[in-house]
């Protein structure tokens, strides 16, 4: 398993993910952009040509916002999620950014113990953030760092 930054090639396999993962995915001319805005960056894992999962953010003026993060379910509790949060962290830092903020479904237990593993910790609510089913969002958060 390898982690490289998202391209083109990728799009396709990633949106498959979204429509797998997320009752509100992304759908490929959604992800394309990515690709091009100076304020984005992604990463995927994979295994050969197979895309096993993947994360994106946003950075303004030194902060970033985690946009997504999901693994395959062929490939979960195998560590790449964590590695990819990881290599994001890093490479984020190495750029200059100092703060990581995401928001996760209030019910996502995995994902919340993950985040805790990875040392971020709660900074409020988002009543009703998402729709499909309605649901609040937890926001956490995590300073950047070597």
């Amino acid at each position: 398993m390898k982690i490289v930054e998202m391209n083109r090639g990728h799009v396709p396999q990633v949106a498959s993910l979204e429509k797998r993962c997320f009752p509100d995915p992304w759908p490929e001319a959604a992800l394309l952009p990515e690709l091009e805005n100076p304020l984005s960056y992604w990463l995927v894992a994979v295994e050969g040509e197979r895309v096993a999962g993947y994360i994106g953010s946003q950075s303004v003026l030194g902060e970033s916002d985690m946009m997504n993060l999901a693994v395959a379910p062929e490939f979960r509790r195998q560590g790449i999620g964590r590695a990819l949060a990881d290599r994001l962290m890093a490479d984020l830092y190495a750029r200059g950014n100092k703060k990581l903020t995401l928001e996760v479904r209030a019910s996502n237990e995995a994902a919340i113990a993950l985040y805790a593993r990875l040392g971020f910790t709660r900074a409020g609510i988002r009543k009703g953030y998402y729709l499909h089913p309605r649901e609040d969002a937890y926001i956490y958060t995590r300073e950047l760092c070597e």
